[in-house]
């Protein structure tokens, strides 16, 4: 029973990873729908088809432990990748917090305040810059993590806060940087309404591990789609 145990939390670690990578892609093809320069949709495709090659090679490890085959990726392993272990490495610490100009007669303050396409679009910059692992207020991202607005605070994990917000990222620190403050991008944006942004880049930044819950009430684990037509 307890090699069996193993199997399957190795099998729901993979199954994690991959749910996280297609995300990522997701957001990254949608990055580049957006109007930026054939120099910056460069750099997100070729971070796409990197991103495509993982997913790739996670698929075929999660059909070789289905199947019962060996695998060199230890447990320790697939609990980084899925975000089950906290981390620790260069990178740079975002914060951010509400604008500290008062809004003009008949203007929405609510332009002033942040919210989660906000602290989204900072989050995407630092993926498609190759964030390797990013917390929001001490919350671990993962593959299904939720950042939406609720009143007036940001929902991360189902966990509520308030501003300012301190993101964590870990990656290529000057990398994570220069995605950021790039011209016309998301620093930029931010400041045109006053919203405080402030980058500190650091040769350690602490990540924590994800400490939600993991349930799936409707996806089950079936036979790849290509598999079952082969043998059909």
């Amino acid at each position: 029973m307890k090699h069996i145990h193993k199997g399957s939390w190795s099998i729901a670690c993979v199954c994690l990873v991959l749910g996280f990578m297609l995300a990522v892609q997701f957001r990254t093809t949608q990055d580049l729908k957006s109007n930026v320069s054939y120099q910056r949709i460069e750099e997100i495709s070729e971070r796409l088809l990197q991103t495509e090659k993982e997913r790739d090679k996670l698929k075929e490890e999660l059909n070789r432990m289905q199947k019962g085959e060996e695998t060199d990726t230890s447990d320790a392993e697939l609990k980084l990748r899925a975000g089950l272990a906290p981390v620790e490495g260069p990178g740079v610490i975002v914060r951010l917090d509400d604008s500290a100009m008062t809004s003009k007669a008949g203007e929405n303050p609510n332009l002033y305040v942040i919210h989660d396409d906000d602290l989204l679009r900072v989050i995407n910059e630092l993926r498609a810059a190759g964030a390797e692992a990013i917390s929001v207020n001490g919350q671990r991202l993962i593959g299904t993590s939720e950042i939406r607005c609720a009143g007036p605070t940001l929902s991360v994990n189902n966990v509520r806060s308030a501003a300012p917000y301190e993101i964590h990222a870990i990656g290529d620190k000057t990398t994570l940087e220069n995605a950021l403050r790039m011209r016309g991008g998301v620093a930029e944006t931010l400041k045109v309404w006053g919203i405080q942004l402030d980058i500190s880049v650091r040769d350690s930044v602490y990540v924590p591990a994800y400490k939600g819950s993991y349930k799936h009430e409707f996806a089950k684990p079936t036979e790849d789609k290509d598999e079952k037509e082969a043998k059909s």
